[in-house]
């Protein structure tokens, strides 16, 4: 095996676990070449180069969710980017192609199997989209996140995740991590983020707050995304409110909290349950639902608390939250609920099942 395509894009979601996927294959094989594929407007176009890996385009084809106009438009997107893929493929001739769903993966699936190349489809959700019950037809490679995904030839790896969560020892890391963000190393810290969508209805309802928190004792770690916001006022002598637009050391963040605050997403819930990490979720209320089944497994496990985005009112995380925050009996029984329930070595998984489509497609 030479040469991986990997096909992903859009949000975290996608990009997460291909990239996560794409260093377990380099650990292993040093000199394998590989290139990912995604839109020119997506996330996937400030991390995958980021990460070191190049990345081909090829068009959009977004799957509107109700009828309208713009569905009528989605076979001649369809067309466009199989032809775009096809150029990829020829051009790079991958020995296998992979692919993490979401609309940058049909094309990827529909030109593998027009050149009759091994194809490995991953889906990071507990509800399989439209573009893996497709992928899955065309092979019988197919690794799903969670145990209960229904989906053709399904087997469940977990999803991959990147080495610095999945290796993290938060107790080692706490009194950095907390130093770092300019918390107290002793109060109980409640992190706080909507990943990177959704985040809105969390900024506004935890900071309006913000005074049940100081009055309790507990301090904040509140990560609003790059395009929200959050303001809170202290006295002098109150607890930290940190209030911060993006962190790219996630590992620390974590270490830092003793309960987070957070979406549903798939990459979110195997992160913070992975690490043992209390959570109150709140799934992002678009979709097809799909984020409260991904915490699904973690809340009847007694490792997190599950709330609709409607209810998460200011009034509601002021009586609940400081509460939770200092109640450090319940912290520990839902931290060792969550630890060790959704596999951590994923991307190893993923990489050994890469190599076993390559190896039966290769010997036929």
């Amino acid at each position: 095996m030479k040469r991986v395509l990997l096909a992903g894009g859009g949000s975290a979601g996608h990009t997460s676990p291909l990239l996560a996927t794409a260093d377990a294959l380099k650990r292993r094989y040093p000199d394998i070449e590989i290139v990912a594929m995604g839109t020119p407007r997506g996330l996937e176009n400030r991390v995958i180069p980021a990460a070191g890996y190049p990345l081909e385009h090829v068009p959009p084809v977004p799957l509107p969710r109700k009828p309208s106009v713009d569905l009528f438009r989605v076979p001649g997107r369809v067309r466009a980017a199989r032809r775009a893929a096809l150029e990829i493929v020829d051009r790079i001739q991958p020995d296998v192609v992979v692919g993490f769903g979401g609309y940058v993966s049909v094309p990827a699936y529909l030109a593998a199997r027009k050149r009759k190349l091994p194809l490995v489809v991953h889906e990071g959700n507990a509800l399989p989209g439209i573009a893996n019950r497709l992928g899955a037809r065309f092979t019988r490679y197919v690794a799903t996140s969670f145990p209960d995904t229904r989906l053709r030839n399904g087997r469940y790896l977990g999803l991959p995740i990147r080495r610095m969560i999945s290796t993290l020892d938060r107790p080692a890391l706490r009194d950095r991590a907390r130093a770092e963000f300019g918390l107290d190393p002793h109060l109980p810290t409640l992190l706080v983020t909507g990943g990177s969508q959704g985040a809105w209805m969390l900024n506004e309802s935890v900071s309006k707050a913000a005074p049940a928190f100081l009055a309790a004792g507990v301090q904040v770690l509140h990560i609003t995304g790059p395009k929200g916001s959050a303001s809170v006022t202290r006295e002098p002598g109150e607890p930290p409110y940190v209030i911060l637009p993006y962190v790219d050391r996630m590992d620390l963040a974590y270490a830092a909290a003793d309960a987070v605050l957070c979406r549903s997403g798939s990459n979110t819930v195997t992160e913070v349950s992975g690490v043992g990490l209390p959570a109150i979720y709140v799934p992002l209320p678009i979709g097809n639902g799909e984020q409260a089944l991904n915490a699904r497994p973690v809340i009847d496990a007694g490792g997190g608390l599950l709330v609709d985005d409607a209810a998460l009112t200011p009034e509601w995380v002021g009586s609940v939250v400081p509460d939770l925050l200092n109640d450090a009996p319940r912290l520990a029984a839902m931290s060792a609920a969550a630890s060790n329930l959704i596999p951590l070595d994923a991307d190893e998984k993923v990489a050994d099942l890469i190599v076993e489509a390559f190896e039966k497609g290769a010997a036929r």
